[in-house]
């Protein structure tokens, strides 16, 4: 049989002529092995660029908080001026909560809550320093109570800006329209009030070490 075999050139089928075993994938030497299953610099070049377009949007949404706050407030701010000075000045008070709260327009050329009166040029210069120093930290906002913060800011700082670019005696030298007068305390507007708010929201934060790029710091 085995004569016939090698006559005909038929392989023998019989344990002692079974063929080498055929390279199976994954079973090769050493020197043959294909590299193991791992990430390859492209793909990690594609998962650096997802992460990186990710934190973009976020800081894009956060920005787009900051500008609605500042938009909200200073709309409000412009709008109550308005209202007060068409219907209230030159009038009597509103009381609003008895003697507590009354509505009274006055003509402040001085800072929140009157306060240096004789400084308009440098408090309105204050307030374009502010602008641009909030425009310069929105590049790198990724937290939200910071943008609400610094949309506050943002929003009071426009909102008294305008009364002192647009309203009497002259540009920066305009007076802001106040008309909320609490009894036994200072006559503020809308805008005092959101300057107030983010600047004691941005003190929290940051006893808090919480940063304007998401950041969280121990002391």
């Amino acid at each position: 049989m085995a004569e016939a075999e090698r006559i005909t050139g038929t392989p023998e089928t019989g344990p002692e002529s079974e063929p080498e075993a055929a390279a199976v994938p994954g079973c090769e030497d050493d020197g043959d092995r294909a590299a193991p299953r791992e990430q390859r610099p492209e793909q990690e070049g594609g998962a650096g660029a997802g992460e990186a377009g990710a934190t973009a949007r976020r800081g894009k949404r956060r920005i787009a908080a900051l500008l609605l706050v500042a938009a909200i407030v200073y709309l409000l701010d412009l709008g109550s001026k308005a209202l007060v000075v068409a219907k209230l000045e030159h009038h009597a008070p509103i009381e609003v909560i008895g003697s507590l709260l009354r509505l009274e327009v006055i003509r402040n050329r001085g800072a929140a809550f009157g306060i240096g009166e004789a400084l308009t040029i440098f408090l309105s210069l204050i307030a374009v320093i502010v602008i641009v120093v909030i425009a310069r930290l929105a590049r790198k906002l990724y937290s939200l109570p910071w943008a609400i913060a610094l949309g506050l800011l943002l929003g009071g700082a426009f909102g008294n800006l305008t009364d002192r670019i647009f309203r009497t005696p002259g540009v920066f030298e305009g007076a802001v329209v106040d008309f909320i007068a609490p009894t036994h305390f200072a006559v503020f507007n809308l805008a005092d009030s959101a300057i107030v708010c983010g600047g004691i929201l941005i003190v929290i934060l940051s006893f808090r070490g919480l940063d304007p790029d998401g950041t969280v710091h121990k002391d």
